[in-house]
């Protein structure tokens, strides 16, 4: 497992980089005709996903 640390202010910047890039990929899924490709771009999405909570599960860490 690899532990990083971030400060509060850049754990915001990943956290929007992510959510943008997590909309511009539902779009770019939505025009994906190949299916091996949209699987992929899915696959994707959820990796992101998983990313941004364990972001949300730091901060709330922190807070608590």
């Amino acid at each position: 497992m690899i532990q990083l640390t971030f400060t509060e202010e850049e754990r915001e910047v990943l956290f929007d980089i992510l959510e943008n890039d997590i909309a511009e990929l539902r779009m770019e899924i939505s025009d994906t005709h190949r299916k091996e490709y949209r699987e992929m771009l899915k696959h994707r999405e959820a990796l992101m996903k998983s990313i941004q909570h364990k972001l949300e599960q730091a901060a709330e860490k922190i807070t608590a």
